[in-house]
């Protein structure tokens, strides 16, 4: 069993910044591509970020390009996904993903594992 920890998320004004992070098992940050997902009430998942097994590739979502940046650390096992200029439709709950191929982690059903996932919400 993959345990994927979240930790970072919470209340934050509008133009603000949080910092997320997802902690895992060595074995998934030495094999697994890692992203994040959001989901807001009422919506379907939707990518935020993606990072490739070595950090070198990265792909975003549309909607947060430019505010967002993803960076992994493989020697702590840990993934982040930095947040800056937070506007009120960033409000969601964000989950850490790991997927065995980059180029599919866009795709939901894709993602191998899955964290619980940490709310955040931007108050306007």
């Amino acid at each position: 069993q993959v345990t994927l920890v979240e930790s970072g998320g919470g209340l934050v004004q509008r133009g603000g910044s949080l910092r997320l992070s997802c902690a895992g098992p060595g074995r998934i940050f030495a094999n697994y591509a890692m992203a994040w997902f959001r989901q807001a009430p009422g919506k379907e998942r939707e990518l935020v970020a993606g990072a490739a097994r070595s950090g070198d590739m990265t792909v975003y979502g549309d909607s947060v390009k430019g505010r967002i940046t993803i960076s992994r650390d493989n020697t702590k096992n840990t993934v982040y996904l930095q947040m800056n200029n937070l506007k009120p439709k960033d409000t969601a709950v964000y989950h850490c993903t790991a997927d065995m191929n980059f180029e599919r982690l866009p795709v939901v059903e894709s993602n191998d594992y899955w964290g619980q996932g940490s709310q955040i919400t931007v108050s306007s």
